[in-house]
C-alpha cells in the first residue's frame, strides 16, 4: 500500500488548506538526503488521507488522482549572512506588517491570531535595507517523538513564511508558495532561541523569489530555504 499523510486544521496556511512549508516538510520526508525542492500544484486539502507515490525522481503527493505536489532531490546554493542577534531580531519584529493586513491572519507559521504552543507565531519586520528578520523559539509541541529536537517539517515551515514579506504586498491580491527549496544543516531544539532572516532574490512580473535562512542560538545555520511566490487573486483580510 502506498504511504498517506494528513494535514491537520492546526497546519493551516489560508484557512481551507495547508501552509505549503509544513506541507512541503512533510513530503519532502520521503525524499532521501537533508536538501530537497517541492513545487505545489494545488492548495493541499486539509483533514483528508493524502496518498504519498514514490518515483525515479523523489515522491508525489496525490488527493484521489490530483497531483497536489511534487518532491525532488536538489541543492540549496544560498550565501549565508551573518546572523542578527536575538534582541535585534526581536525588536525588529514589532514592525511586523502582518500586525496592520494580513491575507491569512490564522496562518500556522505568521498568523497573528495564533496563540503560543497553537502556531509558530513567526513576525518578519525590517532590520535593514531589504532584509527582515524575526525571533522564534520553537515549544514543546513541536519537537519529533521522544526527544527535544524540533520535527523537520517544522523547521521547513518556519522557513517558509518569512519570504512572503520581502517585497511589497500586491495592490490587490495575496501571495502563495509555489515552491520552496530547502537544505537542512542540523537540529533545533524546542526552546532554543533562533532567529530568522529573509530577503528577496529577484522578481518578475507576479512571480518572486526569496530567500530565508534559519539560525540556532549559537548563531549557526541551521537551514537555508529559496521559496518561488505567486500573487493571486485574493480577498485581504
Amino acid at each position: 500500500m502506498e504511504p498517506t499523510l494528513r494535514i491537520d486544521r492546526r497546519f493551516c496556511g489560508p484557512p481551507e488548506s495547508g501552509n505549503g512549508g509544513y506541507v512541503c516538510g512533510r513530503l519532502a520526508r520521503f525524499v532521501d538526503g537533508e536538501a530537497a525542492v517541492v513545487r505545489l500544484h494545488v492548495p493541499p486539502p486539509l483533514e483528508v488521507e493524502l496518498a504519498v507515490r514514490r518515483t525515479d525522481e523523489g515522491a508525489t503527493l496525490l488527493a484521489d488522482e490530483t497531483v497536489v505536489a511534487e518532491a525532488r532531490p536538489m541543492e540549496v546554493a544560498l550565501e549565508i549572512p551573518a546572523p542578527p542577534d536575538f534582541e535585534a531580531a526581536l525588536a525588529a519584529s514589532r514592525d511586523f506588517r502582518g500586525f496592520d493586513s494580513h491575507w491569512f491572519p490564522t496562518c500556522f507559521v505568521c498568523g497573528p491570531e495564533r496563540g503560543a504552543e497553537d502556531g509558530l507565531r513567526i513576525f518578519p519586520g525590517p532590520l535593514g535595507p531589504g532584509v527582515l528578520a524575526a525571533p522564534w523559539v520553537p515549544d514543546a509541541t513541536l519537537a519529533a517523538p521522544g526527544g527535544f529536537a524540533v520535527a523537520s517539517e517544522f523547521l521547513w515551515a518556519a522557513l517558509d513564511c518569512p519570504g512572503a514579506f520581502a517585497f511589497a504586498p500586491p495592490e490587490r491580491g495575496a501571495v502563495l508558495l509555489g515552491e520552496l527549496r530547502v537544505a537542512l544543516f542540523g537540529e533545533v531544539q524546542a526552546g532554543e532561541r533562533c532567529v530568522l532572516v529573509a530577503w528577496e532574490i529577484a522578481h518578475r512580473g507576479r512571480k518572486h523569489e526569496t530567500a530565508t535562512v534559519l539560525y540556532g542560538e549559537s548563531g549557526a545555520p541551521r537551514g537555508a530555504g529559496v521559496g518561488i511566490w505567486l500573487e493571486v487573486a485574493q480577498d485581504r483580510s
